[in-house]
């Protein structure tokens, strides 16, 4: 059973999902980055706040006397949209990752060269010459 899982973990898809995956996680944290940093402050100057900050107060809360917002209920669309805009970007960049994988193993495929041989016509008039022996 060890030998099984070893050589299972060892197969090569599994090895490029994990590192896949690192890869992933890696540039969702860029991406992140990128959003927070410079598309919400764009998108910002337009509302004039932070993009991140943007949300709809159903129920207002009371501070309390350490200075913390307690028992508001709010849609945090702000939020929900700077994760969408992250999605999106990491969803193109993958959409381009695949299409440049596919476009190269296109190239790499060989067509077959065709064999050097008779024709079938050639081989048809073996065999009736081979019959009427």
């Amino acid at each position: 059973m060890l030998k099984e899982f070893k050589e299972f973990a060892m197969k090569g898809n599994l090895i490029d999902i994990a590192v896949g995956f690192v890869m992933g996680a890696a540039f969702k944290q860029v991406v992140t980055s990128f959003t927070g940093g410079i598309i919400s402050p764009l998108i910002g100057l337009v509302f004039k706040t932070n993009l991140k900050d943007l949300k709809y107060v159903i129920s207002e809360g009371a501070v309390n006397s350490s200075g913390v917002l307690e028992g508001e209920s709010a849609l945090l669309w702000g939020q929900f949209l700077t994760h969408t805009i992250d999605f999106i970007i990491v969803a193109f960049v993958m959409f381009l990752l695949v299409k440049g994988v596919n476009t190269f193993k296109r190239k790499e495929e060989v067509v077959a060269p065709e064999l050097a041989g008779p024709s079938d016509n050639e081989l048809l008039s073996e065999i009736r010459d081979l019959l009427k022996k």
